[in-house]
């Protein structure tokens, strides 16, 4: 209910509490082995949008699920010029192994177009700020635009009739390889038609000259670019990875040198525990500069935040057990009217956190039956 009190990781959202419901007892059972051994850092990352099992391997024969932002961006991507944004303040990776025996690119990608395509998100601002604006140089004559355009377009022309020629020739495997190719060139077909469609809206912003010097620097440059990109409404689909699951990374500006990943398998160490709360303090507050940003920005007859829905959290509970099971989840936003605000949310029995999702989707007005391992709509975040 309403009346429940911040633990020490969400207090820096105490200004904010009103704006947003922690939800307690959603888990992500695909995320477990399941049979498939270690890699749960690798797991949790790949299902967290998706919540499918991800195959285990470290070769290029990945297989995922659809993330629930591609689902959006399907329903509402025609509506803007850009289907959805990938961001990350980690350097993307799609090869290699990561995590015992799972590629990379369970682990570094959030967002998944296809069974077989992650999205790799863009980690300098700059080049970020570009897919948004352009280049924001206001000299730049439409025709010459346009002729850059009409030339990818037309490059792409001969790509997909070289391609369609080529499948009479291949077998099935290799022809499956070839679809997923294929359906990577539709995508820019559409994002350069919507780049006709869509004139882009310049805003009153300096263009980042790239990545910053600090991480906290680097996370509030990303937020604010979400922030423009909704506020200007250059797509209304975004995920942003602040770090991948398994992080090593350290943060000497709070006093904690140690890498994320080595403290976080603490044993009940108590200066272990007090290095982690003050990284879960950390991001809060990262979280607080995001949510007061966009209640900053008037939309309608209230704040861009008021028609948001914005879910934060992680895919593992406990880091010493590596449990995926009463996962840290705010949802924050008030969707349009369509959601609760200000309270905790206790769901009992382990919901899966796919039911999150597809009652998120039920107030975009996408209807679905069923999305990764859901069992139904969670009716009582309304």
């Amino acid at each position: 209910g309403a009346d429940y009190t911040l633990s020490r990781a969400l207090k820096p959202l105490q200004d904010l509490k009103s704006e947003f419901q922690v939800i307690s007892g959603l888990r992500h059972e695909k995320a477990r082995a399941n049979g498939d051994g270690g890699g749960d850092h690798a797991r949790a990352n790949a299902t967290f949008l998706t919540g499918m099992q991800a195959r285990k391997t470290a070769g290029a024969d990945i297989r995922n699920g659809v993330s629930i932002d591609q689902v959006a961006a399907s329903g509402v991507g025609q509506l803007t010029r850009l289907p959805s944004l990938e961001l990350s303040c980690d350097e993307p990776r799609r090869a290699g192994n990561c995590d015992s025996g799972y590629s990379c690119s369970y682990q570094f990608n959030l967002a998944w177009k296809s069974e077989t395509t992650p999205l790799s998100p863009e980690r300098d601002p700059r080049l970020a700020f570009e897919r948004l604006f352009g280049n924001g140089n206001n000299t730049e004559q439409d025709t010459a635009r346009a002729k850059r355009e009409l030339l990818n377009k037309s490059v792409l022309d001969f790509v997909m009739e070289d391609a369609k020629a080529l499948k009479r020739d291949l077998g099935y495997t290799d022809n499956q390889k070839l679809d997923e190719y294929l359906t990577s060139v539709r995508d820019i077909e559409r994002r350069l038609g919507n780049a006709d469609k869509f004139a882009r809206e310049m805003p009153d912003y300096v263009k980042p000259t790239g990545i910053p010097a600090t991480y906290k620097e680097h996370i509030r440059l990303m937020f604010d670019l979400q922030a423009l990109a909704f506020q200007t409404d250059s797509t209304r689909i975004s995920t942003f990875l602040l770090a991948h699951d398994g992080s090593n990374r350290s943060f000497p500006d709070i006093g904690v040198p140690d890498a994320h990943h080595g403290i976080s398998h603490h044993q009940g160490d108590p200066e272990k525990l007090e290095k982690i709360a003050r990284i879960d303090e950390f991001y809060s507050g990262e979280l607080a500069y995001f949510l007061a940003k966009l209640k900053a920005i008037p939309e309608g007859g209230g704040s861009l935040l008021d028609n948001c829905m914005i879910v934060y959290g992680g895919g593992i509970s406990d880091p010493d057990a590596h449990s995926h099971d009463d996962l840290p989840v705010i949802l924050a936003g008030g969707g349009g009217g369509t959601l609760k605000r200000g309270c905790h949310l206790r769901l009992s029995g382990g919901q899966p956190m796919c039911n999150l999702y597809v009652s998120m989707m039920s107030r975009m007005g996408l209807k679905m039956d069923r999305f990764g391992d859901s069992t139904g709509d969670l009716e009582s975040i309304v």
